[in-house]
């Protein structure tokens, strides 16, 4: 993992302190809507926390796989490469077992839009997939 002071700011764009912020999610709390989970699984990128990637990712993600160790490579080595500058929040579309967040991230290769797809199960958000919008997607 990336280190990251627990009083620097959140990478989420939030405004608060790490340790305030998505720190809580990456050891173990529960998001309680999309929102948080799509936050603290940027956060997870740009400090490098594979395994909070991985546990987050719904069994229907087209990027999912049984090899978990060559999937947790594959995360380290983009969050290695890639320096994560910002995180805005275009839109987020609340139900009660599916959610969307559409998000402009700011990358050290580019900006990316994307709207992603979150589904509910068993009390847990899950991210499901994603949608590439932007022009500048890599």
């Amino acid at each position: 993992m990336k280190k990251l002071s627990t009083n620097a700011p959140c990478p989420c764009g939030s405004g608060a302190k790490y340790k305030k912020c998505c720190q809580k999610f990456h050891k173990g709390a529960k998001a309680k809507n999309a929102l948080e989970l799509m936050k603290s699984r940027y956060s997870a990128y740009a400090t490098n926390n594979a395994h909070y990637i991985v546990a987050t990712t719904h069994a229907n993600n087209p990027d999912f796989t049984n090899d978990t160790q060559r999937w947790l490579d594959d995360i380290a080595y983009f969050c290695q490469h890639t320096q994560f500058l910002a995180l805005k929040i275009v839109e987020f579309v609340e139900g009660n077992k599916e959610a969307f967040v559409s998000f402009r991230a700011t990358l050290s290769g580019g900006e990316m839009i994307e709207k992603s797809r979150f589904l509910k199960e068993d009390e847990i958000w899950y991210y499901e997939s994603g949608e590439i919008m932007g022009p500048n997607h890599l």
